[in-house]
């Protein structure tokens, strides 16, 4: 049986309302999470993933009132993500009525978060978000990632919303995951989040070809072709996008035909 592909519409949070800017800066409003998120179960999108940007404590009221709302609503999974620091936070943002929960900052502080949260919840429930930014500075012990040209770089994991770089190489860390017990990684790269340019396909390709578990793509959709390079370059197992859905560029619908017409299975 072939798997299909999944779509997945991203909406980044703040103060309880869906905004949307480049390399994580310049944020405008894009509008209320629950009404987007409804237009795209609509559309036929495989999940959504929900993320508090600001992920302050101050706003995980407005959360679970988000995450609340859009759960009685929709018929598709729900991730959730940001501001998740302990098991509680896990539990309360499950109970709310996510299906899964994204850490990332919070799992390079404390790699057992994801050990725990797999234990207790289940693998099925833990996605480990990788923000990565490229290095070209010399690491022996980092992997390499080669580009068309032939130059390469590794990739370091950056935390805190890609303001604090850890020294963490991406791959190892992805494995490391992996082993813990997450069962996703939703792996976005800093250098083209937002850009519009295309996903990072090198590094995707890297981290897909080194765990057993699924990877979403994220970071720089500008048009149908990218979603395909997503698929077929960076062997990824699922296509997340944020502005060309939220600002009605493309429908979920038009990219599954496109993907579709191209022999990527998808589903209707």
């Amino acid at each position: 049986m072939t798997l299909t592909r999944r779509i997945i519409p991203c909406l980044d949070l703040k103060d309880g309302r869906v905004v949307k800017g480049t390399h994580f800066i310049d944020l405008r409003d894009a509008g209320d999470p629950v009404e987007l998120a409804q237009r795209y179960n609509e559309q036929g999108a495989d999940e959504v993933v929900f993320l508090d940007i600001t992920a302050s404590k101050e706003n995980r009221g407005t959360m679970l009132e988000v995450i609340g709302r859009a759960a009685d609503q929709l018929f598709l999974p729900l991730t959730v993500g940001g501001g998740i620091r302990t098991d509680d936070d896990i539990q309360q943002i499950l109970r709310a009525g996510a299906d899964k929960v994204s850490v990332n900052t919070s799992a390079v502080l404390d790699p057992s978060i994801i050990t725990r949260g797999a234990s207790r919840f289940g693998t099925q429930c833990i996605v480990l978000a990788e923000d990565v930014r490229r290095n070209y500075h010399e690491n022996p012990d980092a992997t390499p990632v080669t580009f068309p040209d032939g130059s390469s770089c590794w990739y370091e994991v950056v935390i805190y919303g890609g303001n604090k770089p850890t020294g963490i190489d991406a791959v190892t860390w992805a494995r490391e995951a992996e082993e813990r017990g997450a069962g996703e990684i939703l792996l976005t790269s800093m250098e083209t989040d937002g850009t519009k340019m295309g996903y990072d396909i090198p590094i995707t390709r890297a981290v897909s070809e080194a765990v057993g578990i699924p990877v979403v793509a994220s970071g720089g959709v500008g048009t149908l072709e990218h979603f395909y390079e997503g698929f077929v370059y960076g062997k990824a197992d699922a296509c997340l996008a944020a502005s060309v859905f939220h600002y009605g560029q493309y429908t979920v619908r038009q990219v599954k035909e496109y993907l579709a017409n191209r022999g990527v299975p998808v589903r209707f």
